[in-house]
């Protein structure tokens, strides 16, 4: 009989593939699991209202706690409160751009009249 030196490699291979799978699999029920527990959404007075990235390493976010809205800095040094103001000092927030979905649905609804004429 003839051997081969596939065989001890095919078997590495299929091993770590094996492993590979059983890793991912585990990190997406950890994943899922924390997700449907709840973990690491916000919960209580505080919230984020806005932000604007200055670069790559510095921006200024405005953060809600109550009726208080604090303007803070972040960069690599950490946070840097900035000022405060009122919750309704705050100009309303613009509303949302139109989902893609909903820009896709009403394109597809139309009819091109261009394609019957010809």
């Amino acid at each position: 009989m003839v051997r081969t030196a596939v065989g001890p490699y095919a078997s590495y291979l299929l091993e770590t593939f094996v492993t590979l799978v059983v890793v991912c699999g585990l990190a997406f029920l950890v994943l899922y699991g924390a997700r449907r527990l709840g973990v690491g959404r916000a919960n209580g007075a505080i919230k984020l209202v806005g932000q604007l990235p200055l670069d790559a390493r510095r921006s200024v976010v405005l953060i809600q706690v109550g009726e208080q809205v604090y303007v803070v800095g972040v960069g690599e040094a950490g946070f840097s409160k900035i000022g405060e103001l009122a919750a309704k000092d705050l100009p309303p927030p613009e509303p949302s751009p139109e989902p893609f979905t909903a820009i896709l649905a009403r394109v597809r609804r139309k009819q091109p009249e261009d394609e019957d004429k010809s």
